[in-house]
Order: C-alpha cells, then structure tokens, then sequence
C-alpha cells in the first residue's frame, strides 16, 4: 500500500483497538559539557546477589546526562560500561536473571581510575531501586558516597501516572516502547528516556518530579521494640525490617516526608505503642539517602 512502518503503527491505533511497541531509538551523544546544564549519572549494576556485604558486582553501567534546572533533560554522553570477575562463579539463577554467564566476565575488573573520572564530574546519581544500587557501588568506591542520590522507582509516583507496576520494563511498555534487556546500559538508556518524557497528569517531565522529591528532605523512623503482633500494620504501612544491625537497629523503619512527620509519630504512639514513647528519628536528604549509612 505505500505506507511506512509509521504511517501503519498510527493507522493501528488510530482504531483504538491496537497498541504499537516502538523501539527505543539509540541515542546520539552530546558533548562532555553543556553550558548551564547539570550533570547527572545514570547507574545500573548487575550483581551476584542481593547481599552488598557479601555479594560482588559483575556488570557496572554509567550513562551521564545533562538537565536543566527544571528537570528538562538535555541529552547523554558517552555510556560506560564494564564487566567485573567475581570470587566465586556466577550461580545459574543469576546466569538466567542477568543474561551473564561466567565467560563473559572471565578475567574482567572495573578499572578504578576510570569509575573516578566518569562520576567525578557528576553532581547526582540516579539508579532505578537506589536503595540497592547505592550500596553496592560505595563498597565499589568510595566517590560514590560524596554524591547526591534520587530513585527513579520510588521517587517518581509512576502509579498516579497511570502505571501499575513500576520495573522498567513495565514502565517503558506504559509508554509505548521497549528496548534490549539484559544489558545494564540498556537500563540506564530506558530509564533515561522515561525520565525525559512528560507525565500524564502534568506538563512537566518526569525528570521534575524526580528532582523534586530527592530535594526534599525526609525523615527516618524507629519503631524499635514494636508489639510483634503489630507487625503485619507496620508492613501494611510501608515499614521496612532491618535485620542487617550495624548503625541502625534491628527494627521496623519507615522514610516519610518531613510534612508527615508529626502525623506519623502520632500513629506509632497511638495505634502501636499506645504510649508516650520517645522514638529514634533521623533526618536524611539527598546526599545519606538510601546508603548504609542511614
């Protein structure tokens, strides 16, 4: 008939029955700076586990991006990539989860010097699940602890945009897209380009909203010595258990904003200790979220 791809993918959701997957197309690269743009770091590792005290990681992906005060982003530089050799080989299960097997990374190590020069410059990491990123990479170098950090997973509110499920694949799929998994830079590119588009509910892009909340601070809250049989409301709640130790207490924690704070503490005295009761509480922002630190 004469028609592109194109022309046939709107024809097909024109019906309102139809709709079409576009690839993520490649990226070109911007220049290693871009006056008046800010630098971020897009991350993704791929690790032997879920344990950064024990567990090592085997693939590292950083893309740097640009983006403006208002959350605008600019466009990337070149991606850097590297496999790394655990001590022990990689587990079949994690072979099939990853898409790396051990002779990928047979006699590979992430050069030092070359991490250093990519994040240096950066002023904000930014990773899909921080929480776990974060900590892996600080035991990697310590350049990553002098970093601001924001997650694209829980600091985004994927959910009121539309969104049930908030990986990545899910995310892009939400969008019209899908790309190349199993590949970290692949996930960083993704991610990349979810931040850049505009939110449904709002004209600003996702990217805004991002920066937004990693901004704001927040605050961490003990619920050291909880009734055990309360545990199950805290869970409901969003709490998280620590059972690590180590800075922090073995309890169930929970990370709100600093306008809830009151509220929150109202509800643990109320609803859970059902006593005056003088609980652990930390402010953290940018810079100690999602570390081990906190």
């Amino acid at each position: 008939m004469g028609l592109s791809h194109e022309e046939v993918a709107s024809a097909l959701e024109a019906t309102g029955d139809f709709r079409v997957l576009r690839r993520l197309p490649a990226r070109t690269f911007k220049p290693a700076f871009i006056p008046g743009a800010r630098l971020a770091l897009y991350v993704d590792v791929e690790t032997t586990g879920l344990d950064p005290r024990q567990d090592e990681i085997i693939e590292l992906a950083m893309v740097p991006f640009w983006y403006d005060p208002n959350g605008q982003v600019l466009g990337c530089s070149a991606p850097f990539q590297a496999f790394n050799e655990p001590r022990l080989t990689i587990t079949a299960e994690i072979q099939a989860l990853t898409g790396i097997i051990n002779e990928m990374v047979t006699g590979q190590r992430i050069d030092p010097a070359a991490v250093l020069s990519v994040v240096s410059p950066a002023a904000l990491g930014v990773a899909h699940n921080a929480g776990f990123d974060r900590r892996f990479l600080e035991r990697l170098d310590g350049v990553f602890t002098t970093k601001a950090w924001a997650c694209s997973m829980s600091q985004v509110d994927w959910a009121a945009d539309g969104h049930e499920g908030t990986k990545l694949g899910y995310l892009a799929q939400g969008c019209g897209f899908f790309y190349d998994r199993h590949r970290a830079v692949n996930d960083c590119f993704a991610a990349i380009e979810l931040l850049a588009r505009p939110l449904r509910r709002a004209s600003r892009p996702a990217m805004a909203e991002l920066l937004e909340r990693a901004r704001a601070p927040s605050w961490l809250i003990w619920a050291e010595n909880s009734p055990f049989d309360l545990k199950d409301r805290l869970k409901a709640r969003g709490y998280r258990w620590n059972g690590e130790g180590g800075p922090s207490p073995r309890a169930w924690y929970v990370d709100v904003e600093e306008p809830a704070l009151q509220s929150e503490l109202t509800f643990l005295k109320t609803e859970i200790y059902q006593r005056e009761i003088d609980l652990l509480t930390r402010r953290i922002d940018a810079h100690d979220r999602f570390s081990d630190r906190c």
